[in-house]
């Protein structure tokens, strides 16, 4: 073991420890007083609800906990976006969870509000998985209503995927259990089923005030979009429920009686633990991104029994390729190593730097994982493709091509961990967010960027320096450390994992030791849609 595990075990949970104080905050969700009004009402929080609907004891992987974090701060901010949502267990059937959170702002929504909501309904789709509503929302958030309503990616959205979702037989189940107004009244009713609460649910196109204003018409809303209203004369609703727990007990007898469905055919064996100790992950990450450290030991560490099959050991030594288990799962796994090399000037550390043959061995491990049937897993510490004249006459850009190819086009699903740096293109080959991967979650110690901090700071400093020199102006090199260290400072702030979160360019920000369950949860999802596309790869150059 590294002389200096324990001092990297402090450092990370050091970052542990800061990322659980955060959420302790965002799980007060618009504070207790709030919370103490939501009770006053009789009704459950967003978080209680979902504690109560999923099976005791059960899993639940809550994914945009950070969303909105830091986000949105003159307007009050918006924890987690103002919806809780994530992938549990409803008798016993995994489902996708969507709860809105009417302590933030009455549960409107703002735009990272859709983009969270529209992320729920991608994952529900790519694995076919049943998602259950928990609707609670006073509808769009108006003062930001041109960044979340009329474009392809914003609210409307939600509605054209409801539509979708049923016609491709994927169950969608909701209870209005508060407030449902305007265009968020028709989520609701294009699911396949809809429960509401007496005297705390209401659902309509326009509310009391506005109907007066617009038709002249004196009605209060419990008359005009109640329970009583639509379970018995719009027939609109179909289930009736006196409270929140007995509504969320519906839904757990709808659920129970979901028959099977087709299975992708994932291999599975009865899951076994890593022989090395799972906790000892916490001091293998080095407390700085130049140091160089083993990746085998952290994936030794993630699969079962610790039993790894690595591919091409000793061939493009830049990237780890292999096959194991996890939780009994097969798993083909692909990770960056932090190498030492020694060259000329000595040793020098690479921060995962993928060379040519790296990326031409991924791409045919990927292949030979899509024709096997085998789910990828990506572990991301990438600084990039290797540069240079000896890298371009060797043919980077031609074997990084190919591996961005063969992994676009895996027909396998693909979950990504991002444990340390994550730049550039390597973000990319390694399978970024913007290449689909069912699952994307993030260490403590990640970053992702274009480039590292030092080297950004230094490049638009002589960008911002030569720009003034050219109207004349002088720089001292005291003035210039200070503009260096502005510039780092907020390149810095944009690199941070927890930006990446609030933006969800990750699902997750997770503690290293949950990487095994999500992983597992993940595949367990992905098993519920059956591929039904060959793997094929477009014109690749050799």
């Amino acid at each position: 073991m590294d002389i200096n595990h324990n001092k990297n075990e402090d450092v990370m949970k050091q970052l542990i420890a800061k990322m659980n104080n955060k959420l302790d905050e965002i799980h007060l969700g618009g504070g207790k007083k709030k919370i103490d009004k939501q009770h006053d009402l009789g009704k459950l929080t967003a978080r209680e609800r979902i504690d109560y609907l999923t099976d005791k004891g059960s899993r639940f992987f809550e994914i945009g906990e950070f969303v909105g974090d830091g986000m949105y701060e003159e307007y009050g901010g918006c924890p987690a976006g103002g919806v809780v949502m994530g992938i549990g267990y409803v008798s016993k059937r995994q489902c996708i969870i969507v709860a809105n959170d009417a302590t933030v702002k009455a549960g409107a929504w703002f735009p990272i509000s859709a983009k969270k909501n529209l992320r729920a309904q991608e994952i529900a789709m790519e694995n076919r998985l049943p998602i259950i509503y928990l609707v609670d929302s006073a509808g769009v958030f108006l003062p930001l209503q041109g960044d979340v309503f009329a474009d392809k990616e914003h609210f409307g959205r939600i509605f054209r995927n409801n539509s979708i979702m049923s016609a491709n037989g994927i169950i969608q189940v909701s209870a209005i259990m508060g407030s449902c107004v305007a265009g968020g009244a028709y989520l609701p009713i294009l699911s396949d089923e809809a429960l509401i609460v007496d005297k705390t649910g209401s659902i309509f196109l326009a509310g009391s005030f506005l109907v007066k204003a617009a038709i002249g018409e004196d009605i209060d809303n419990e008359t005009l979009g109640g329970a009583t209203t639509h379970c018995e004369i719009s027939g609109i609703t179909d289930y009736k429920s006196k409270d929140d727990k007995s509504c969320l007990d519906s839904i757990r007898n709808i659920f129970d009686k979901i028959g099977s469905f087709e299975k992708a055919g994932f291999d599975r064996v009865d899951s076994l633990p890593p022989k090395e100790d799972e906790n000892e992950i916490l001091g293998i990450i080095p407390d700085s991104r130049v140091k160089p450290y083993e990746m085998r030991e952290v994936i030794a560490r993630l699969v079962d029994e610790s039993k790894f099959e690595e591919y091409k050991a000793k061939y493009g030594q830049s990237i780890i390729c292999g096959l194991g288990r996890i939780e009994g799962w097969a798993v083909g796994i692909v990770a960056n190593q932090r190498m030492t090399v020694k060259s000329k000037q000595g040793e020098l550390q690479i921060g995962g730097v993928i060379y040519s043959d790296s990326a031409s061995k991924v791409a045919r491990f990927v292949m030979n994982c899509n024709q096997k049937k085998i789910p990828l897993v990506y572990l991301q510490d990438v600084t990039g493709f290797m540069v240079g004249s000896r890298a371009e006459q060797g043919g980077i850009i031609k074997d990084g091509a190919k591996m961005v190819s063969a992994m676009s086009n895996s027909v396998v699903p693909k979950f990504t961990v991002v444990i340390g740096n994550s730049y550039g293109a390597g973000n990319y080959a390694m399978c970024g967010k913007a290449y689909d991967p069912r699952l994307i979650v993030a260490w403590p110690t990640a970053q992702i960027a274009v480039m590292g901090g030092e080297v950004a700071a230094k490049t638009l400093l002589q960008i911002e320096i030569s720009s003034l020199k050219s109207r004349g102006k002088k720089i001292s090199a005291n003035k210039e450390a200070k503009m260096l260290k502005t510039i780092k400072d907020r390149y810095d702030e944009q690199t941070s994992p927890y930006y990446a979160a609030a933006r969800l360019w990750v699902d997750a920000l997770i503690n290293p030791l949950d990487t095994r369950k999500v992983i597992s949860m993940g595949i367990e999802a992905a098993d519920h849609a059956p591929i039904k596309e060959d793997y094929k790869v477009g014109v690749i150059q050799t």
